[in-house]
């Protein structure tokens, strides 16, 4: 592959509690992206968006970036990370300087946010970002570009996100034991964002719940930034885990009866709709399956949904979501494609709500074009926006491996390895 094709490459790796999913994507000459490839595989090593098994999780990684390379016809060696755990916060740091008057150079700008990279104080945790938002002038808030402009005072507000260090290094290391250098690891609601929230609504106020499998993160964005963070310990899976308890069945089986027929809504038909539930040793010749009816899906389904929506409502109060009526609630990830779920949200929260899908990107399948691949389309989004970070260096980046020819080999002996 030509080293100019290299460079025009992003690999974008979502890690959840259920898929692991990769996309490759270039940058065409008018700065869009193109879809390559892209790659799943289930996820069997991780719990709660926490890494459990960090073979299994190799093995599903490995995998899935495999089967992208295969369908763009590249070699990739570094990705974007998402990290989607519980344990993120967000803050803002302000930080300001006197100019006397001048006229302010770049070299004011240089020395202001090196003086916010000192000022960064992760109290224990890892800074996932520090980013520079917007700059204010004499206490003139919202500069988004203070270069030529003359102040006595220029001041800057930092984005800082932190996480648990712990769960980030074991992420950065189940990459890195699949022979794939880190980029960079992205707070998944950042990235969901980008792909699913308009630069409108990110600025006016928006709250984006991501209704994974394992985990559900609650997020809030206003002036144009992400300013609040919850995380509830639950999703998609204690659902599906619900249903099989409740009807005796097995879990792929409980998924499958889930996505069929499960709604979060109920009609008149629902008491005359039957659905064969296998039971969970398998049917024995001669018996018929179990046969529930449509209603008691919907009964087990909503039951979870209603201390769900319980715990988001209270995670959305928390984060002082008040105000106006218009302030809406964006639903991503898998959760998010259950039938009904938005009017269900809706009806609890009293807000408008309505279900995030990637945007942004070119030739993206259509099989990941839903809820479920939001974070893994704007993690390749916020790569190719190429933001300022103002992080000092990372811990980890002296063992993080570099780009390098040897990368797909090292992968190729590890796949022959593991197949004996």
């Amino acid at each position: 592959m030509a080293q100019g094709r290299s460079d025009k490459l992003i690999t974008a790796l979502d890690i959840g509690s259920s898929k692991v999913c990769a996309l490759i994507a270039e940058k065409t000459e008018s700065g869009e992206l193109n879809v390559l490839g892209t790659g799943q595989r289930e996820s069997r090593g991780v719990r709660r968006g926490y890494i459990a098994d960090m073979e299994r999780t190799e093995v599903a990684i490995r995998e899935a970036v495999e089967q992208a390379e295969r369908i763009a016809g590249v070699n990739i060696e570094e990705v974007w990370a998402g990290f989607s755990a519980g344990g993120l916060v967000s803050r803002v740091a302000s930080v300001e300087v006197e100019l006397g008057g001048h006229r302010i150079e770049q070299s004011d700008i240089d020395d202001l946010l090196d003086a916010g990279r000192n000022s960064i104080d992760p109290e224990g945790r890892m800074v996932l970002h520090a980013q520079p938002t917007l700059y204010t002038l004499d206490g003139v808030q919202g500069v988004k570009k203070p270069l030529g402009l003359h102040a006595d005072k220029l001041g800057v507000d930092i984005h800082v996100v932190a996480a648990d260090s712990s769960p980030v290094r074991n992420l950065d290391l189940s990459i890195r034991s699949a022979h794939l250098a880190v980029k960079a690891i992205v707070a998944a609601p950042i990235a969901t964002g980008l792909a699913c929230l308009s630069d409108e609504e990110r600025e006016l106020g928006v709250a984006l719940v991501e209704l994974g499998a394992g985990v559900t993160n609650v997020s809030l964005f206003a002036g144009g930034m992400l300013v609040g963070l919850a995380a509830i310990p639950y999703g998609g899976q204690d659902i599906t885990d619900d249903i099989a308890s409740a009807f005796g069945t097995r879990r792929s089986q409980a998924e499958r009866i889930k996505c069929f027929y499960g709604s979060a809504t109920t009609s008149p038909r629902d008491n005359h709709d039957m659905i064969d539930v296998a039971p969970m040793a398998g049917v024995e010749e001669g018996t018929e399956p179990q046969r529930i009816t449509r209603a008691q899906l919907i009964s087990v389904i909503r039951q979870r949904l209603d201390i769900l929506s319980g715990d988001i409502a209270a995670a959305l109060k928390e984060l002082g979501f008040a105000g106006p009526v218009g302030r809406q609630v964006v639903l991503t990830g898998g959760g998010a494609e259950l039938k009904g779920i938005a009017d269900y949200i809706q009806g609890v929260l009293g807000r408008a709500v309505r279900i995030g899908r990637p945007r942004g990107l070119l030739a993206l399948p259509e099989a990941h074009g839903g809820p479920a691949f939001a974070t893994l389309t704007g993690l390749a989004l916020y790569a190719a926006s190429n933001p300022i970070d103002l992080r000092g260096a990372d811990p980890n980046r002296g063992e993080t491996p570099r780009s390098s020819p040897q990368g797909f080999v090292h992968r190729l002996i590890a796949a022959f390895r593991s197949g004996y």
